[in-house]
């Protein structure tokens, strides 16, 4: 049995024009989804399963401080709660940190792609295996489970890299990294490789490289090989795929976790109906009330 990583890497460089103006000043793993910050929703998923150090990679000095002010205790709120007795808000508050986890930073001070963002946590990292999450990208699991624990039941049994997988049309493959010569048992998908952002008549599968991933620490040794991409980046699957030609053994799961895209301010709106929808009977009930006044 392959015991599961300790280690998470959050990637949160970049400017999040996508998601302005909310953004000029705040980052977008604060923006919230269904009253929770997006950026909450990673590290909870690692809390469930263990992880015991997570790694920041940021862009610059500001975005560093909201990250660490937010993880980091405040007396003065935590103090005035428990004056006004207010301790249901008091729980939420101390409930953000978890316990024995420890909070690391690395920085990404140039854009040159998610692998190169990867890269940026090769000391921290060390030799240690290691989980990488995309925290736009949102997964709920309404068993109580979590995405990173479905990954990890896999993991423990397979070892070498496990990655979430979603099976989209091969029109839509041309936006994802494909998996090469997929091979399928239930959920489960065995693979010989990654192609990144294939063009339409060469995608190999319908098996769309998603993550999050758990990822051996030989994927951070090959990063620095990896050419950049089509798109003029260096890709974390393309550093996956040169593993996997170095023997390591490729397993895609398609899990039963739901995904919330919150990359844009369109597809936030969308998401925070969803969810708050599926979350939340009274707002169900509202909805149809204000969906017969709109009709």
């Amino acid at each position: 049995m392959f015991q599961k990583p300790e280690v998470c890497i959050l990637p949160v460089a970049g400017l999040s024009t996508r998601n302005l103006p909310a953004t000029k000043v705040l980052h977008k793993g604060f923006l919230t989804l269904n009253s929770i910050p997006i950026i909450q929703y990673a590290v909870d998923c690692c809390k469930q399963i263990g992880i015991k150090e997570i790694i920041f990679i940021y862009s610059d000095q500001s975005c560093k401080h909201m990250f660490e002010q937010y993880y980091s205790p405040y007396e003065f709120l935590e103090n005035n709660l428990k004056s006004k007795n207010k301790l249901d808000l008091l729980k939420i508050l101390t409930d953000i940190i978890p316990q024995n986890m420890k909070f690391s930073f690395a920085l990404q001070d140039k854009p040159l792609g998610n692998g190169h963002a990867i890269l940026m946590a090769k000391d921290i990292v060390g030799q240690r295996n290691f989980v990488v999450m995309w925290p736009d990208d949102v997964y709920i699991n309404l068993d109580g489970g979590s995405i990173l624990q479905e990954l990890c039941d896999v993991y423990e049994k397979t070892g070498g890299i496990v990655e979430n997988i979603i099976e989209f049309p091969k029109e839509e493959m041309v936006r994802y990294g494909a998996l090469i010569d997929a091979k399928r048992e239930g959920n489960i998908v065995q693979a010989k490789g990654l192609v990144e952002k294939p063009a339409l008549k060469d995608v190999p599968s319908n098996y769309a490289s998603m993550g999050p991933y758990i990822l051996p620490h030989i994927v951070m040794d090959l990063l620095p090989q990896v050419q950049k991409g089509t798109n003029g980046e260096i890709n974390l699957t393309d550093a996956i795929n040169l593993a996997v030609q170095q023997g390591e053994k490729l397993t895609g799961v398609l899990t039963k976790s739901i995904r919330f895209d919150c990359g844009t301010n369109k597809d936030l709106a969308k998401a925070n109906i969803k969810l708050s929808l599926m979350q939340n009977e009274d707002l169900r009930v509202y909805a149809r009330e204000v969906l017969n006044e709109l009709n």
